[in-house]
C-alpha cells in the first residue's frame, strides 16, 4: 500500500505531472526545469525528490549537474503502470504544448551553474 500512496501523491501536484511529461522528451536537468516551469530551483528539486521517492524518475550525475529522465518502473509496479499510462494522457493540454515549445530553448542551458 505505501508504494501505492507514494505514486499517488507524487502524482497529486500538477507541476510535478509537468515534470514527467517534459522527461517524456528526454533528460533534464534542474535548470532546465526550473527554466520551463518558472519555478525556483528548491521547489523544483523538492519535486524531483518526491518523484524520485516514488519510482517515477532517474538521476544520474554528470560532471555537475544531476540529470533526470523517466525512470523504467522496476522499483514500483504502480510506478509503471503510471508512467506507461502518462504517455497517452494530456498531449492536448495547451500549457503543456507550450512548454514543450520552450523545452528546446531550456535544454540549450545545460551550462547553467544550478546546485542540484
Amino acid at each position: 500500500m505505501k508504494a501505492f500512496i507514494r505514486v499517488m501523491k507524487a502524482l497529486s501536484d500538477p507541476n510535478r505531472v509537468r515534470v514527467l511529461k517534459l522527461l517524456q522528451a528526454g533528460e533534464l536537468c534542474v535548470c532546465e526545469i526550473q527554466n520551463v516551469l518558472g519555478l525556483a530551483q528548491s521547489t523544483v528539486s523538492k519535486h524531483m525528490k518526491l518523484l524520485e521517492d516514488a519510482g517515477l524518475v532517474d538521476r544520474k550525475r554528470q560532471g555537475t549537474w544531476i540529470l533526470y529522465s523517466l525512470a523504467d518502473g522496476s522499483e514500483s509496479q504502480y510506478a509503471k503502470i503510471m508512467l506507461r499510462e502518462l504517455r497517452h494522457w494530456l498531449d492536448e493540454d495547451e500549457t503543456l504544448k507550450t512548454m514543450h515549445q520552450t523545452l528546446p530553448k531550456a535544454a540549450l542551458l545545460r551550462d547553467c551553474k544550478s546546485k542540484n
